[in-house]
């Protein structure tokens, strides 16, 4: 055995230095890694808290909005002319329909795997046909309960579920109220099929005043939401709300609209809702409207324009403060078909027979002899015309090289200013209106605010009115780019013109609107009347410039008006069947024409004002002709309307005459 070499003992011993540079810089590095991953823990957890919370707020909250009720619209008396319904309608809640759901989508597939069938629908179809078999079961319980054969459209229930799943899905709307009632007893408190009741619009009176009073169209409400309601930045969804389309409901839509009310919930990762909700403001009904309108006298006006079977447009205006006691306009529409939508079929029924169209403030008419009333304060005004000085009338006065025929083709003889304002005599105005001149007519038109929009609280108010004069007709002719020989014959005012302007014809264009402020306007001896829809029960007088005649010469006009009531072209007022005992009354007809297509159109007039001694409603009355060629009386058929007015007015006076009578008593 060979001999072990021999060491020293302490050659097996290692020896170390007491530290080593290397390991100083190792624990320095691990050191910083450590700090900087726990700053950024601390970071991301106490700084970055409020961040996240935002994040998993939005990711896990849902914002469900409720429109509020719009506010209701009354008349002057306080009589509800718009108000609000309850609409009912069978709901489901398909967020509380996921235990069903699952169940019902195993079992859809099971049994098309055991058809062997290779064309099995994905997971995705699976699942819409789960949700359509378990929601048709329910559709069939409340078609069993209510005796009714509703279908499901499964397109519609996809999209609901995708876009809406937080809002209840309609299975079954506006139900009958036997209906409603039968269900609030059957369906169980906890049933996801629940009775949803919103508001739809109301019209207790069906048609009247549709053209005043509007209607409403659905919007979205998300677009016009209240200060301080919380869940901005929530995914959101929205109820349907309404906006006003036109009339009162459309001008004062801000003042009428409910404030929307909003739920947040919280959801689950698939979407469901998780009760009870984390916060709730509920919806708040809108401002009410006070009208002007009397809907007596409204009702009264529009049930006599609906025996001519005529178009037409009628206006009375109280005379102290310019409120609108009624404005109608034939033909019309019923409001309830507007709500809660209305259907292409029946719009274009009302568009076909032009029910649209409101006569009252869009319609432009030549006034006829109503605007002799006009001629005479401007011929009384400029000198030319002396209340007793006559003109002979021999049936028609020629201008130039043209007969101009009286209204009627007959000879009144000799007539001074009030008998032609009785009698409605062409010629006295046809002489008076060429001595004058075009413009001094004009001028009072323009006096009168005819040249204007009234300002009245309603949408679309033509502008579309004429006050002609020579130099407007030089302006149009200018802008047709004529050839300087054309153009110097067809710029030129001649005496025909003016003779035509002073009866209220020719180019001269109004809407009975402007004539029942004219009418106002006259009979408080002022020259301006403002209207108002909006009623306020110590709204002063309104006072404006005066007439600028002396009251002998007002008198003059006043006291032809009265006759042509009495005795003159309006003395179907005076008849036994229409006349109104111990009532004066002031009135004016007119005739005038319109061309059309179809050929020339007759307009009929009435413009008047009750009591005679003390004014106090003003009237204007346009009815329009259907048959080229008709002759229109003014008295004859817009008389009666007036009349229809004025009766319901004067009974309602006498009526509230009684009564204090008997209060005092």
């Amino acid at each position: 055995m060979p001999e072990r070499s021999q060491e020293r003992p302490g050659s097996l011993v290692e020896s170390h230095k007491g530290y080593d540079p290397r390991l100083i810089l190792f624990y320095f590095g691990v050191a910083t890694l450590l700090l900087t991953l726990a700053g950024g823990l601390t970071y991301q957890q106490l700084l970055k808290t409020d961040t996240y919370h935002a994040k998993e707020r939005i990711q896990n909250q849902r914002r469900v909005l409720t429109p509020g009720p719009r506010g209701n619209i009354y008349d002057r008396n306080g009589n509800l002319l718009v108000g609000n319904r309850p609409r009912f309608a069978v709901t489901l809640n398909l967020d509380e329909l996921r235990p069903e759901f699952r169940p019902e989508f195993l079992k859809i597939r099971m049994a098309y795997r055991k058809t062997d069938d290779v064309n099995l629908p994905t997971s995705s179809e699976l699942e819409q046909i789960a949700r359509f078999t378990v929601v048709q079961r329910y559709l069939d319980q409340i078609n069993r309960s209510l005796g009714r054969s509703e279908e499901l459209d499964g397109q519609t229930l996809t999209r609901h579920f995708r876009q809406q799943l937080l809002l209840p899905y309609v299975l079954v709307d506006d139900l009958h109220p036997e209906e409603y009632a039968r269900l609030i007893e059957q369906l169980p408190v906890a049933s996801p099929l629940q009775v949803y009741t919103s508001t739809t619009r109301h019209y207790p009176y069906g048609s009247a005043a549709a053209h005043t009073l509007g209607f409403v169209g659905t919007v979205s409400i998300e677009d016009s939401l209240p200060e301080g309601l919380p869940g901005e930045e929530l995914k959101t969804f929205a109820m349907k709300g309404t906006a006003g389309r036109d009339g009162l409901e459309l001008r004062f839509d801000d003042r009428l609209q409910g404030e929307t009310g909003g739920t947040i919930y919280r959801v689950d990762n698939a979407g469901y809702r998780v009760n009870p909700p984390l916060h709730k403001r509920l919806p708040v009904q809108g401002n009410n409207l006070v009208t002007s309108l009397d809907i007596d006298l409204q009702r009264a006006v529009e049930a006599s324009m609906a025996t001519l079977e005529l178009p037409g447009a009628a206006v009375a205006l109280d005379i102290a403060t310019g409120e609108v006691l009624v404005l109608a306009s034939k033909p019309d529409f019923n409001l309830s078909d507007t709500a809660p939508r209305i259907s292409s079929a029946k719009y274009k029924e009302i568009d076909e027979a032009g029910g649209w169209y409101n006569r009252a403030v869009k319609g432009t008419y030549a006034p006829g002899s109503t605007f002799k009333i006009v001629t005479a304060m401007a011929g009384l005004r400029d000198g030319t015309i002396d209340p007793e000085a006559k003109v002979n009338c021999q049936g028609a006065l020629k201008i130039g090289r043209r007969q101009f025929p009286c209204h009627d083709g007959h000879a009144h003889g000799e007539v001074n200013l009030a008998e032609a304002v009785e009698k409605s005599c062409n010629v006295y105005f046809y002489e008076m209106g060429v001595r004058m001149g075009p413009d001094a007519i004009a001028a009072e038109a323009r006096r009168f605010r005819f040249d204007r929009p009234t300002g009245i609280e309603l949408p679309f108010e033509t502008k579309g009115m004429l006050v002609p004069d020579p130099a407007w007709k030089r302006r149009i002719t200018a802008q047709k780019g004529l050839p300087p020989d054309q153009r110097a014959i067809e710029e030129r005012w001649f005496e025909g013109n003016t003779a035509n302007y002073a009866i209220g014809q020719g180019y001269l264009l109004v809407t009975p609107l402007q004539m029942a402020c004219f009418t106002a306007s006259f009979a408080r001896g002022e020259t301006e009347t403002l209207p108002t829809l909006i009623h306020q029960p110590d709204r002063p007088r309104q006072a404006t410039s005066p007439l600028g005649i002396p009251p002998a010469q007002y008198q003059a006009i006043l006291e032809g008006m009265e006759k042509c009531v009495l005795t003159g072209t309006a003395k179907i007022l005076s008849s036994p069947t229409l006349r109104i005992p111990d009532l004066r009354i002031a009135g004016k007809t007119g005739t005038a024409q319109v061309s059309t297509p179809k050929g020339t159109i007759n307009l009929a007039w009435f413009i008047g004002f009750v009591p005679v001694e003390k004014p106090e409603i003003a009237i204007a009355v346009m009815i329009e002709g259907d048959t080229p060629g008709e002759e229109l009386g003014g008295g004859r058929y817009a008389g009666p309307v007036a009349h229809s007015i004025i009766k319901a007015w004067w009974d309602k006076k006498k009526a509230a005459a009684q009564r204090t009578l008997t209060v005092s008593k």
